[in-house]
C-alpha cells in the first residue's frame, strides 16, 4: 500500500504540471514510477565455503522474498578488476584494469578519464533521471594522490560517501561530497558497516520523493583485517573452516602456484585460518543488521514494493582449499562464484535460479529496470531481469562466462622464500605464496546442458591448461586437460580467443555446446588481439 507520503507527492507533481512547472506529465509520471534500487555490496563474500550461512536476515529478507542465482560468477577474482566490471559491465581486457594498483588501473586519471563517466550509476543519474547515493569502498586506490585525492567524486553520484582506499572497520577516512571525514576508533561513531547503514538510512530519509533512487552500499566485511563488532566478538566460537573433499590436500595436476603449497598444511595455518573464518563471520553479522534495517525502512515508509534490491559480493574466498591458507586470485569455485539475491517488483518469493550469469549483468539489469537500453552502452553483459521476472523459458541465454586474471608478484621475489625464486607474492611465514606474475590465466566457464566444465589457459612458459567437469568432481580435484575429447579441447582453446577479444554484442555469442555455435575463429570480431591474430594467421 503506497504512502501518504508518495501519494501527496504524486498529487503535488500533477498540480505542478498543470501549472505549467513542468513540460508534460507523461515524463514526470514515468519517472516518478519507475522503479528504485539498491545495490548491497559484500568485500570477500563467498558461497562455496559457507560464507551465507551466517547472513540468516539477509537470506530471508532478501534471497526468501525473491530469487537466488545459484551460479553468480565473477570476471575475475580480486577487488578491484571485480568492481571495475560491475560498474561498467565490461570484462577486465575491455576496461582494462588489471589489478589492485595505481599502476594497474585502478582508480587512475586513464580509468576516471575513459570509464568513469560510462559506469551504470553515471548513465543512471544522466539518461534516467535517477538520484544516486553511494557508500562504502569504491575502487582500491580510490583517494591517492595521484589520482585526485579525495576530492574526487565519480560522475554520476549525487550523494557520495567513498572510502579512502582498501576495506577497514576503524581508523579510516571518508570522502563526504569530496570533504575529508575522518573516524576514529569508537564503536559507537566509527564502526565502518554501521556508519554506512547509517548514512544510507539518512539518505533515504531526506532524499527526494520525485524521482526514483539508486542507493550503493558497499561494505567492508568481510575483508580483512576482519574486526567484529563488540557485540559480536564472541560469536561462532566453535565454528572452523569446513573440512570438505579439497581441504589441505595436494593440488596434483594444477598449475605450479598451487603445486607448491605445503600438504598438509602448518599447525600454525589451520590454526589461523579457522580463527579468519570465525572472524570473518563474526563481521557479517553486522552486515545481517545493515540489511534488516534498510529493509524495515524502504517497508515503513510505503517504497519496499516498488524497490530492488540485490545482494552480491565481488569475489570469492578460500581457507585451506588446495592447501591455500586464505586468500582469493585463483581460478576455482570458491574464488569466482558468488552469491547474487535479488527482490523486488515482479519477482515472485523462493525462487532459484541455476542460468549462469555474471557480475558483468548487474549494469545491464539495473539499466534495464531503470528503462534504458543497454546497446548503447557497449556493455559486455546481459540483462538478467527476463529470467527475475518469470520469462526465462522464452529466453535465450548464455551458456558461458570469461574469466580474466593477471597474477602479481615482484622481480625480487619474497625474502623469506628463496627457494620460490622470483615472481611471487602473498607469501606466508612456512613459505607458501597465494600468487605470482605467472599466475595469469584466462578461464571459460560452461554451463549447458550436458556439459558443467571449466577450461583455463595459463600465460606462462609452461601454457598451462586446466580443465575441470564439475558434474562429476565438483570440488575440482581432477584436472582432464590430457583426457578430454581432443576436438572439445580446440573448441574451448577457440571460444576462449573469442572471449577474450570480444566486445559489447560479441560477448553474448552462442558457446561451444550451443547449436548456434560457430567454430570458425574468422568471426572472431577484434582481430587485432594477438592471439586472434595468430589464431587467423593458422587457418590461412
Amino acid at each position: 500500500m503506497i504512502s501518504i507520503r508518495l501519494w501527496l507527492t504524486a498529487l503535488l507533481n500533477y498540480l505542478l504540471v498543470s501549472a505549467g512547472w513542468f513540460p508534460t506529465y507523461s515524463r514526470v509520471e514515468a519517472t516518478f514510477h519507475r522503479p528504485n534500487i539498491v545495490l548491497i555490496l559484500a568485500d570477500d563474500l563467498d558461497v562455496a565455503i559457507g560464507g551465507m550461512i551466517p547472513l540468516k536476515k539477509t537470506k530471508k529478507l532478501i534471497g526468501e522474498a525473491g530469487i537466488s542465482f545459484t551460479n553468480a560468477y565473477v570476471a575475475s577474482p580480486l577487488c578491484c578488476p571485480s568492481r571495475a566490471s560491475i560498474l561498467t559491465g565490461k570484462y577486465p581486457h575491455n576496461h582494462m584494469v588489471v589489478n589492485n594498483t595505481l599502476e594497474g588501473n585502478c582508480s587512475s586519471p586513464a580509468w576516471q578519464k575513459r570509464h568513469e563517466p560510462n559506469t551504470f550509476p553515471a548513465l543512471l543519474s544522466r539518461h534516467a533521471q535517477y538520484q544516486t547515493f553511494f557508500a562504502g569502498k569504491y575502487l582500491n586506490e580510490y583517494g591517492n594522490s595521484e589520482a585526485g585525492g579525495i576530492d574526487h567524486v565519480p560522475p554520476g553520484w549525487d550523494h557520495w560517501f567513498g572510502l579512502e582506499k582498501n576495506s577497514k572497520y576503524y581508523n579510516y577516512t571518508l570522502s563526504v561530497n569530496g570533504k575529508a571525514r575522518k573516524h576514529g576508533e569508537n564503536y559507537s561513531k566509527d564502526y565502518l558497516t554501521d556508519v554506512l547503514a547509517n548514512a544510507s538510512l539518512n539518505f533515504l530519509e531526506y532524499k527526494s520523493s520525485s524521482r526514483p533512487f539508486f542507493l550503493m552500499i558497499s561494505t567492508p566485511a568481510p575483508h580483512s583485517p576482519w574486526t567484529a563488532a563488540p557485540q559480536y566478538e564472541k560469536s561462532f566460537a566453535d565454528v572452523r573452516a569446513p573440512r570438505e573433499a579439497n581441504f589441505d590436500v595436494h593440488g596434483k595436476g594444477k598449475h605450479w602456484l598451487i603445486r607448491q603449497a605445503r600438504t598438509p598444511m602448518s599447525n600454525s595455518s589451520v590454526q589461523f585460518l579457522d580463527d579468519v573464518y570465525r572472524r570473518r563471520w563474526q563481521t557479517l553479522l553486522s552486515v545481517d543488521d545493515l540489511v534488516e534495517k534498510l529493509v524495515q525502512h524502504l517497508d515503513t515508509s510505503g517504497e519496499l514494493q516498488n524497490t530492488y534490491i540485490f545482494f552480491t559480493s565481488d569475489n570469492g574466498y578460500h581457507t585451506g582449499q588446495f592447501s591455500l591458507p586464505v586468500d582469493k586470485r585463483q581460478l576455482y569455485e570458491f574464488d569466482i562464484k558468488v552469491p547474487l539475491l535479488v527482490r523486488g517488483p515482479g519477482i515472485k518469493p523462493n525462487q532459484t535460479c541455476q542460468m549462469l550469469v555474471a557480475n558483468i549483468d548487474l549494469g545491464p539489469t539495473i539499466m534495464d529496470i531503470a528503462g534504458h537500453s543497454v546497446n548503447p552502452t557497449q556493455m559486455d553483459g546481459m540483462s538478467f531481469l527476463p529470467l527475475m521476472s518469470g520469462q526465462g523459458n522464452n529466453v535465450t541465454w548464455r551458456t558461458d562466462v570469461l574469466l580474466e586474471y593477471n597474477g602479481e608478484g615482484g622481480d625480487d621475489g619474497d625474502p623469506s622464500c628463496p627457494v620460490l625464486g622470483p615472481g611471487v607474492s602473498q607469501c606466508f611465514p612456512d613459505c607458501v605464496c597465494e600468487d605470482a606474475s605467472n599466475n595469469t590465466y584466462t578461464c571459460v566457464r560452461t554451463l549447458a546442458r550436458g556439459a558443467n566444465l571449466q577450461y583455463c589457459e595459463f600465460e606462462d612458459s609452461e601454457l598451462f591448461v586446466e580443465v575441470y567437469n564439475l558434474t562429476a568432481d565438483p570440488f575440482q580435484l581432477i584436472n582432464i586437460a590430457k583426457t578430454i575429447d581432443q576436438e572439445v579441447l580446440e573448441k574451448m582453446n577457440r571460444r576462449t580467443i573469442m572471449l577474450q577479444t570480444c566486445s559489447g554484442l560479441s560477448c553474448r555469442t552462442p558457446g561451444v555446446f550451443e547449436p548456434r555455435y560457430r567454430s570458425d575463429a574468422r568471426f572472431v570480431l577484434n582481430s587485432n588481439h594477438p592471439r586472434a591474430r595468430e589464431l587467423l594467421k593458422s587457418l590461412k
